[in-house]
């Protein structure tokens, strides 16, 4: 497994951005041999609120579960956007990681083109922007991993100007999810997203969802459970004893990748 930092310009992000990245390498293959080895499936994975493309490497195991699974995983920053589109200031992290990076990673290593190949997922912030990006990019992802994901879309819609919450203010979700009274049915409202795919009879991702049932945001990930339940969209939900740590992240993205896997 060769662990790589690549540095190039986004033109998504309008400046030089940095990524980590795993791909499987085998030493003792012959360039035969080599000819013959499938494209690498790849796992973009996004990190937390105020983290860094440095998180899951220093946080996690995830060296470890893509070299077991011959999966090739990409890990970018978001800085604290929660990977959509900030249009005033010409950053368009949505696009950046919902198609820019997949197209960009494909064209530096031998991965897979394949829909049914490519996945997307996040823990926190990240996971919902795993959830945002792959429904709205569905057309490249097949399947979501989504670990104590930040679904606050309806939490945070028409808050009032005066808003201070435990971890942001009314002028940070203004900036970043644009007209909060708008919020709910546009395509940074995943449930939108979902109704949007339906209605269109397009292909939905796959989702797995985990989340601590200490977490804070354990009544997110509950509502949105019980919306993909009622719209019949298939995906695997599962709460188990935890907070909002590496600790529950750790063994959930291993199962995830396990569910990715053996899918």
């Amino acid at each position: 497994m060769a662990f790589l930092q690549v540095n190039y310009f986004s033109k998504a992000l309008n400046r030089h951005v940095s990524f980590n990245a795993l791909i499987p390498v085998d030493d003792y293959n012959t360039p035969e041999q080599e000819k013959e080895i499938r494209p690498f499936r790849s796992l973009y994975l996004l990190h937390g609120y105020t983290g860094s493309y440095m998180d899951w490497i220093c946080g996690s195991r995830i060296q470890e579960f893509a070299m077991k699974n011959n999966l090739a995983v990409f890990m970018p920053s978001g800085d604290n956007n929660f990977y959509l589109d900030d249009t005033d200031i010409g950053a368009l992290y949505g696009e950046f990681v919902g198609k820019e990076l997949v197209e960009t990673t494909r064209q530096m290593f031998r991965l897979s083109e394949k829909r049914d190949d490519t996945y997307i997922g996040g823990y926190s912030m990240g996971g919902y922007g795993a959830v945002r990006n792959g429904l709205k990019y569905s057309e490249n992802f097949s399947r979501i991993i989504a670990l104590s994901s930040a679904l606050i879309t309806r939490g945070i819609a028409g808050i009032p100007v005066d808003f201070k919450g435990p971890v942001a203010d009314y002028p940070y979700y203004r900036r970043v999810f644009g007209d909060l009274d708008q919020l709910i049915g546009s395509d940074k409202d995943p449930e939108a997203l979902i109704d949007e795919l339906k209605g269109r009879k397009a292909e939905i991702p796959q989702i797995y969802m985990a989340c601590g049932t200490e977490d804070f945001l354990l009544e997110e990930n509950r509502q949105f459970h019980d919306f993909l339940v009622s719209r019949n969209i298939m995906h695997t939900y599962v709460e188990d004893s935890g907070v909002h740590d590496w600790n529950f992240w750790n063994t959930y993205i291993e199962k995830g990748i396990s569910w990715i896997v053996e899918g």
